[in-house]
């Protein structure tokens, strides 16, 4: 473990931090950052052999549900800090229950445990429209249900993450690769506010070093309101590709999910519930996160150019 020379002996090892959804895209990318810290970390992961040489000699792996109480009493025990990064929609039909139910038993055992805070990546949108998809409605509930828990929760709500495998810049990047003409519905003109992933991994690490208060939710977002045709045009023109965009208003989001399962590697059905959220406008109405961070995220031009850069390594 790297440590200052002036440092005191007693302050070079920091307190327990636990990551759930290790083994998924943010949590995947986000173990390193935390690795490569002063924390002692913890990953609680369903399948622990998935993670079988991905982790550090003294990083902690448990397996375990957060839908089990036992488990998350193990897994939880002696840890400061708690990262939720678990989103259901790919498991089941049923995920929004599936995401209250292990929402509230989290928060329960954190409380339980004595955890100091939780951390949580949760989805943009208004909580006021009466039109707020499922998948966005239940982000927002997830965030509401583990602040009713009483334990200290910073969340952050983002709209689409821009990083080479996310689940939506592979639905972007597959679309835009296979068709040269697009017959594309209505929603491709919804107002978005990306943030590339290297930004919201920044505000999760930084997360960390927030001095103790009460719950709060910080928008984080980059620099540029965009349409998510914006986004298709941006990446064709940084890959060398003509591709025309024809808007029609028939394709709803039903059909345009089975239309994107014809030509993306996604799942019908999670193709669906992302979708059904992209007829939500997700930009940043809130600056807290400007006046709490020193971070500055990047526009979608850099976010993209580093997407195409990780994907060819």
């Amino acid at each position: 473990m790297k440590q200052l020379e002036s440092a005191p002996a007693e302050d070079t090892v920091r307190p327990r931090v636990l990551v759930t959804g290790a083994t998924g895209y943010v949590g995947g990318h986000l173990l390193p950052l935390l690795e490569d810290s002063a924390w002692q970390v913890r990953c609680m992961v369903r399948d622990p052999a998935k993670l079988q040489g991905r982790v550090q000699a003294n990083t902690e792996v448990c397996g375990g549900d957060v839908r089990d109480s036992r488990a998350l009493a193990d897994a939880l025990h002696e840890v400061h800090t708690a990262y939720y990064l678990i989103h259901l929609m790919s498991g089941t039909k049923d995920f929004e229950q599936e995401d209250r139910r292990a929402a509230i038993q989290f928060g329960r055992a954190a409380r339980a445990a004595g955890v100091r805070r939780i951390i949580y990546l949760g989805g943009l949108g208004d909580e006021q429209d009466p039109q707020l998809s499922p998948h966005l409605r239940s982000r927002h509930e997830v965030g509401s249900l583990l602040r009713e828990a009483d334990v200290e929760t910073v969340e952050f709500r983002a709209s689409v993450v821009i990083g080479a495998g996310s689940l939506s810049y592979q639905l972007l990047t597959s679309l835009t690769d296979r068709l040269p003409v697009m017959i594309c519905p209505r929603w491709l003109t919804t107002p978005t506010q990306p943030i590339a992933v290297d930004d919201a991994l920044a505000y999760l690490m930084a997360a960390l070093e927030l001095p103790p208060g009460p719950s709060r939710i910080f928008e984080i977002g980059g620099t540029d309101v965009v349409s998510y045709g914006d986004l298709i045009r941006e990446y064709a023109r940084q890959k060398g590709l003509t591709r025309w965009l024809i808007s029609v208003p028939v394709l709803t989001p039903s059909l345009s999910s089975l239309w994107l399962a014809l030509v993306t590697p996604a799942s019908f059905q999670i193709g669906r519930h992302l979708i059904e959220g992209l007829k939500n406008p997700t930009i940043v109405t809130e600056p807290s996160a400007q006046e709490a961070f020193s971070i500055r995220p990047c526009g979608i031009q850099e976010a993209i150019r580093r997407a195409i850069d990780g994907s060819a390594e």
